[in-house]
């Protein structure tokens, strides 16, 4: 787990908090496999806080991949609306929404997707190359988000010469490197042993906790939707309830103003 001394990676480029960051409203979407159409989401809304730690949880197959997809902007919607961070994604080209994405927002999968050919920084380095940034400020950058994850020590390393643990850190290096409003994580454990597993979300909850980083993370297993602060539970399409967890932040005292 990170350095409990460390204010943030990042030094406040994601520490906004308060107020809505994702709003999604009677979102609907349906896969038409060209034999019959299947209804994925079902009218969902859902609000994210800035700097919350959202998990979605759910059995296979209930929607839950596919709504962090719609919420990211990566799947077009069939009707409904998704605000990001004051943004109507849906009205965005696809050039555009790959423009916002890669400026706005991290994502950590499953399969960690490295190249192999590249080292940890280089892959690290990746999303800030993307976006026209200079080559010094872009290794400065990736090195900071390594060093922040404790693999400052393995940055020359090509992802076949690490663990799995750490490649998938190096993935949250990446998903960081560009100081994103908000990261998405799908499965990030899901290829992991237990330690490994609880090594990344304790990772995620720290980031979380000491950069107000906003996170929504889809998972399976509710140990690791334990980690965050609020879970939402989805069955065939639809959000059925959610819960705070002990991590959940408590709302300010009022003020005597306030009173």
């Amino acid at each position: 787990m990170p350095d409990q001394n460390v204010k943030g990676w990042n030094d406040g480029g994601a520490a906004q908090t308060g107020g809505i960051i994702i709003q999604a409203m009677d979102v609907v979407k349906t896969y038409d496999t060209g034999y019959s159409k299947v209804p994925a989401l079902k009218g969902v809304s859902l609000s994210v806080e800035r700097g919350e730690m959202v998990a979605i949880m759910g059995p296979s197959g209930c929607g839950k991949t596919t709504l962090l997809n719609c919420l990211s902007g990566l799947d077009d919607i069939d009707s409904g609306q998704v605000i990001v961070d004051g943004t109507d994604i849906n009205r965005l080209s696809d050039n555009a929404k790959t423009e916002y994405r890669a400026r706005n927002m991290g994502f950590v999968f499953q399969v960690y997707d490295l190249l192999p050919i590249l080292s940890a920084v280089e892959n690290v380095e990746l999303p800030m190359l993307v976006s026209g940034t200079a080559a010094k400020a872009t290794r400065e950058a990736a090195m900071r988000a390594l060093e922040f994850v404790h693999l400052a020590n393995r940055a020359s390393h090509r992802p076949a010469e690490l663990s799995g643990g750490e490649r998938q850190r190096v993935a949250v290096a990446r998903s960081l490197v560009n100081q994103p409003a908000i990261v998405w994580a799908d499965e990030p454990t899901g290829a992991l042993d237990s330690t490994n597993a609880d090594d990344i979300m304790n990772l995620l909850r720290e980031l979380n906790e000491s950069s107000s980083q906003t996170f929504v993370v889809v998972t399976h297993d509710s140990k690791m939707a334990a980690y965050a602060q609020r879970i939402v539970y989805m069955v065939d399409g639809l959000i059925v309830d959610e819960k705070r967890t002990a991590h959940a932040k408590q709302p300010s005292s009022p003020t005597p103003e306030q009173t």
